[in-house]
């Protein structure tokens, strides 16, 4: 009933077997040798339907197993489509093979993907399509950043372990002996950061990594880089370690149980340990870290390194000055930590509050944090935040809608400022560049030789370093663009719990104010104005 023509046809003697329906023919089919080729749907319903008496009908064809190879658009994979036989051929492993070099793979083939997916070929119905990947790339693997790794204990760290006593109770005033370091303690030792791996296309291309983040070790006081090991900082001191940005520094302590009259202002150039509390009116002023372990009220606390105050910081404002100042103040050029505060002023490089700020008018150079854990859920509540990067809390602002302000990114204004003089700086250098090109333009009409070669090498001498001054406002001008978008990029309110009205939010020059209470969200500078996006 059924012949394999030349071409692949499958061809049917309809004289013979007289087909009563389209239905007879492809059942027919379907029990013949034929029964995995391709059929001819179209072909065996023309027949039905035209007049003219034919011989023979092509009710199928043979086809040949297919394979296309495509590229990803990043490079990184090369996918085939395998178009299985339908009473054809199958595709052999080295026709494949070919077809997958023909687009240009050099490298990640793995000959196990190819063989599974050649494999479907036995496994799936004739005239399937089934993918898979046949070559693999692999992204570049970026480097690991140096890290710090510390071989003594510094007092913030020991402030972190208190004292157990005989019955397993904590006393949370005693933390044992005070850390201490001999003249050449191995204090810090630098893991260098890593170049990364190389990575590649499977058409060959190699992929740099990103080497990890790499910084200098910085000796503090009272330490030095070790002369064997410039990985290593040593102390030449004996006295108490306290960490630095990339490095350390040993400092004398002076250890006190109160700051108070009978004590007297505390001025000292190490740290500055506080058993118990700060009284009102008492100063403390340190070039290294400050502790109180217990509450500081109406005081001034001022460092050159970090201030942690473990029980309340109590101010109030002071009617007697214009002004309206607080009576407690702590300012550090490294970070402040408080449990709690009220009417305070507080500023550092990242400020750090556990439960719950009362007015207090807060000024970190980096990072707000209201609250503990990685979801911080302190409460913000009055006050005004001169300025910060970035700002977490819980709660912001009040239920009653009292007005308060929260300045983010206000270094910002003097990054515009620098610039704009940076600019006024380059138009007059530019404008000196143009005259000296007159003169050179008119030197080169003196007829004097021996003049002419004065006046042209003195102009010329000007001209250098115009040109190397426009050089260097055009870098600086760069580098405070680069600044102020990373500034601006990376500056948020983050609001855990919720965010009341009456807040004024201003994020480098723009304003928001909020009319209501929000839930959780974040408010940030999105296409130049502020964009409150909530959380799901």
């Amino acid at each position: 009933m059924f012949k394999l023509a030349k071409n692949g046809n499958i061809l049917m003697d309809v004289a013979a077997a007289s087909p009563p329906s389209a239905a007879f023919v492809v059942e027919a089919l379907e029990r013949s040798p034929y029964a995995d080729c391709a059929i001819d749907h179209d072909s065996i319903a023309a027949y039905f339907k035209q007049d003219t008496p034919v011989t023979q009908l092509i009710v199928a064809q043979q086809k040949d197993a297919h394979i296309e190879v495509a590229l990803s658009d990043d490079k990184m994979q090369a996918i085939a489509k395998l178009t299985t036989a339908q009473g054809g051929k199958m595709i052999s492993l080295e026709d494949a093979k070919r077809a997958i070099v023909k687009v240009g793979v050099t490298r990640g083939y793995k000959q196990v993907y190819l063989e599974n997916l050649l494999k479907q070929q036995l496994e799936s119905l004739p005239g399937t399509e089934v993918t898979g990947i046949v070559a693999q790339g692999r992204p570049p693997e970026n480097g690991i950043p140096a890290k710090l790794m510390p071989h003594v204990q510094t007092l913030k760290e020991r402030l972190k372990q208190p004292k157990l006593r005989e019955d397993g109770t904590v006393d949370m005033r005693d933390f044992g002996a005070l850390a201490s370091v001999a003249p050449g303690t191995l204090l810090v030792t630098q893991r260098p950061a890593t170049p990364g791996k190389e990575g590649f296309t499977v058409t060959g291309d190699s992929i740099a990594p990103k080497p990890g983040d790499s910084f200098q070790l910085v000796a503090g006081e009272g330490t030095e880089i070790s002369p064997t090991n410039p990985l290593q900082l040593i102390s030449t001191i004996a006295g108490c370690p306290s960490d630095v940005p990339n490095g350390m520094r040993v400092d004398d302590i002076f250890t006190i149980s109160d700051v108070n009259v009978r004590s007297g202002h505390i001025e000292f150039s190490g740290s500055v340990l506080v058993t118990h509390n700060v009284d009102p009116g008492m100063k403390i002023k340190a070039h290294g870290d400050i502790t109180v372990m217990g509450t500081v009220e109406s005081g001034e606390l001022i460092s050159d390194g970090n201030i942690e105050v473990r029980g309340g910081v109590i101010g109030h404002l002071d009617h007697r000055n214009d002004d309206q100042g607080l009576t407690c103040r702590l300012i550090a050029k490294g970070d402040v930590q408080i449990t709690h505060g009220q009417y305070t002023y507080l500023e550092g490089q990242n400020v750090f509050i556990q439960k719950q700020s009362n007015h207090c008018d807060i000024k970190a150079r980096n990072l707000l944090q209201v609250g503990l854990d990685e979801s911080p859920k302190g409460k913000l509540v009055g006050g005004t935040i001169f300025d910060a990067k970035m700002l977490v809390a819980g709660e912001v602002g009040s239920s009653s809608g009292a007005t308060m302000a929260v300045y983010l990114a206000r270094s910002g204004m003097e990054i515009t400022e620098r610039t704009d003089l940076c600019l006024k700086e380059l138009t007059l250098t530019d404008e000196q560049i143009t005259n000296l090109q007159k003169a050179v333009e008119k030197a080169d009409n003196v007829k004097d030789a021996e003049k002419k070669k004065t006046l042209l090498a003195k102009i010329g001498a000007t001209q250098e370093h115009y040109c190397k001054q426009a050089e260097a406002l055009e870098h600086q001008l760069s580098e405070l663009d680069h600044t102020l978008h990373d500034l601006l990029d990376n500056t948020q309110l983050v609001v855990n719990t919720s965010l009341h009205s009456g807040v004024e939010i201003h994020i480098f020059d723009k304003v928001y104010k909020t009319t209501r209470s929000y839930p959780p969200c974040n408010a940030r500078l999105l296409e130049g104005k502020i964009e409150i996006e909530f959380k799901m």
